[in-house]
């Protein structure tokens, strides 16, 4: 039976909140008037795509690394 590390587990965190923030940013910026400003959501969507994905592609390097 595999186990998941501690250290894939963070990484699979940190892809989810990325995730999450970016949806979110691309409500915020489709509803018309986001609540942090334009600037600031934009800024928050464009750091957390491809944080999530790397984050995302560390996990999976790790895991199969462990195996």
């Amino acid at each position: 039976m595999n186990t998941m590390s501690p250290k894939i587990g963070l990484f699979l965190g940190g892809s989810c909140v990325a995730a999450i923030a970016a949806v979110g940013s691309i409500f915020e910026l489709a509803s018309g008037e986001p609540e942090l400003g334009r600037l600031a959501t934009a800024i928050i969507l464009a750091i957390s795509i491809p944080l999530g994905v790397y984050f995302f592609y560390a996990a999976v390097r790790n895991a199969k690394a462990n195996q």
